[in-house]
């Protein structure tokens, strides 16, 4: 397996691509990333699926710049755990949304290619 640097290397390109993805609503860089049995806590406590998800960006009911920092990745053979800071400004249906958040998410390596296994988000205290 490649050194942990080089591999934390990869996942922070995982992210970059992943953000811009969800950022410009790339339903199909976003259905290649996200694992089909992914599953998503929300901020407000919700859980959705890929599903749902995918289906909510296709709606174009969500709209989103996301910003990011204070990123953290540890790696566990396989499987790399990301913690970052999200800055979230735009809308999701009519609700105006500005806010940060504190996210989770777990990456795994199928083959060669690193999908999107979980992610979770909690709002920070602004």
């Amino acid at each position: 397996m490649k050194e942990q640097s080089d591999i934390q290397q990869q996942i922070a390109a995982c992210e970059v691509q992943l953000l811009n993805a969800f950022g410009n609503k790339d339903i199909s860089a976003l259905d290649e990333i996200i694992h089909d049995s992914v599953l998503f806590i929300l901020p407000n406590g919700l859980t959705a699926t890929k599903t749902m998800i995918l289906d909510n960006y296709r709606s174009g009911n969500t709209t989103m710049a996301i910003t990011s920092s204070d990123q953290k990745i540890n790696i566990i053979g396989n499987t790399a755990v990301v913690s970052m800071n999200l800055e979230l400004k735009g809308k999701y249906f009519e609700q105006e949304i500005s806010s940060q958040f504190r996210y989770l998410r777990v990456w795994k390596l199928f083959h060669t290619t690193w999908k999107v296994i979980a992610t979770s988000g909690v709002p920070l205290n602004n």
